[in-house]
């Protein structure tokens, strides 16, 4: 995603790709079929166009005009933003083409549209061309965000994973992350990294990891209650998202808020246990995130030496990576020094 920290080593490994929807591609309720016609042929003959690469503009202006006429059943409207989301899935070159042909406008407009596949196969569609850098400004420009943050809240399971993905894309323009986190983005987005199903929470930690690149949108999260999330994944072996959420906890510990949470919520245990038994990607982000809860607040010190951290730290200042040795020694040296002075968290 090009984030890293200042200080340390990449954590994009942690993070997969948002890619093309992942959701089922023929929904039974529509799925063209060789009897449904339209211009252009049967439906099912449309289907083949929109999975080959050499169509004609012709065919993407029908769709887009399927879309916007008020005489259009859901049905008929149903299979022409399937057959965009499709173009846009499979051949990357499509995806300009489709947004230079007028197609984002009658697009987000599916994203508020009140049948729920309708509205997946436009957040999907949106998703699918947001994959173009150069739609990304054009998408938001269209008014997508504020309607993707509601598909998000509301819409089937593949609709808000497919959602989470689409504002992950957009926030990957720098200018649109405090936008996204002002159009309140960030409780759905929580919500579903608390209770979704194994993909959600995946694609909720990484547009939230993209997301907390803005400051205040981390103080959005830790108000959204994202702390407690986060440090249940990290706990738990069988989550597959320890290295994730860790992640994104040390972002929001960047923040006052989020480390005075962090320590209310019981995080110093979690975090050193991480230290002891984790993975090595794992104990340096934990080590990381322990210096920056101790750094400026000596009873916070006081807690991480009390929790047993000094043993893991030597033996982490002992075999660990380069950069978790050198994280490791500086938070020993720092949980050495005499307990006084500011107990500040700023």
């Amino acid at each position: 995603m090009g984030r890293t920290f200042s200080d340390s080593g990449d954590s994009s490994d942690a993070f997969s790709e948002c890619n093309s929807d992942r959701s089922g591609e023929f929904p039974s309720s529509g799925l063209p079929t060789s009897s449904s016609s339209s211009s252009g042929g049967s439906g099912l003959h449309r289907l083949l166009i929109s999975c080959a690469a050499d169509y004609s503009d012709e065919v993407v202006r029908q769709l887009i005009s399927e879309l916007e006429s008020p005489s259009a059943t859901v049905e008929s409207q149903r299979r022409a933003a399937m057959e965009l989301r499709l173009l846009a899935k499979h051949i990357p070159e499509n995806r300009l083409r489709i947004a230079e042909a007028g197609a984002v406008g009658p697009l987000v407009a599916l994203l508020s549209h009140p049948d729920l596949q309708l509205q997946e196969h436009g957040v999907t569609a949106i998703l699918n061309l947001s994959l173009c850098e150069d739609n990304k400004a054009l998408i938001a420009a269209a008014g997508a965000i504020r309607p993707l943050v509601r598909a998000l809240r509301t819409g089937t399971s593949a609709t808000r994973e497919n959602a989470a993905c689409a504002l992950l894309r957009l926030a990957q323009l720098d200018e649109l992350r405090a936008v996204i986190g002002r159009s309140g983005a960030i409780p759905p987005l929580v919500a579903l990294l608390e209770s979704g199903g194994p993909r959600g929470k995946k694609d909720a930690a990484t547009a939230l990891f993209t997301l907390l690149a803005s400051r205040e949108n981390k103080v959005r999260a830790v108000e959204a209650g994202i702390v407690r999330p986060l440090l249940d994944l990290m706990a738990d072996p069988e989550s597959g998202m320890a290295d994730k959420a860790a992640y994104v906890l040390h972002a929001v510990l960047e923040v006052a808020e989020g480390r005075a949470t962090a320590v209310e919520e019981d995080g110093i245990p979690v975090l050193v246990e991480m230290v002891e038994v984790g993975t090595p990607r794992q104990k340096e982000i934990a080590v990381r995130s322990l210096l920056e809860i101790c750094k400026e607040n000596t009873v916070y010190r006081k807690m991480v030496v009390h929790e047993g951290a000094i043993p893991p730290l030597v033996a982490l200042s002992q075999s660990g990576t380069k950069k978790a040795k050198e994280k490791a020694e500086s938070l020993i040296d720092l949980l050495r020094q005499p307990r006084t002075g500011s107990n500040t968290n700023r």
